[in-house]
């Protein structure tokens, strides 16, 4: 009999850039992570809604597509999955307050900074 897989760590990847979101998915592949990819913060919900218990890391730009942004997502985020390593990035200075034990990751960061925080995310 073959050893049982374990869990594979889940990361969801919330960027409107689709070349950035591809890049950060493949870094956190990279890790050994699942990836679930979105482009709006809604569509971002609805995942949480259906498979938010199973994620590991929650990767998101502060600019999105769609009504709700990067930094009201790791609100409700973290008030329903407090369990979630959540990374918020952006290019900008921030306008409104992240999240306790909220990563900012100012753009462009490092892969290896990325890296780390996946692995992070893991243990």
């Amino acid at each position: 009999m073959g050893q049982a897989t374990p869990f594979k760590p889940m990361a969801l990847v919330v960027e409107d850039d689709e070349m950035q979101r591809d890049v950060v998915s493949m870094l956190l592949e990279e890790c050994e992570m699942g990836v679930i990819q979105c482009e709006s913060a809604e569509a971002a919900l609805q995942v949480l809604d259906r498979v938010g218990p199973l994620l590991t890391m929650m990767y998101t730009d502060v600019s999105l597509a769609g009504e709700v942004d990067g930094i009201d997502l790791a609100h409700a985020t973290r008030e329903n999955y407090p369990h979630i390593h959540i990374i918020v990035a952006s290019g900008y200075q921030l306008n409104k307050d992240l999240p306790e034990h909220t990563l900012f990751m100012r753009k462009p960061f490092l892969p290896l900074d990325l890296l780390r925080e996946a692995e992070r995310a893991q243990h």
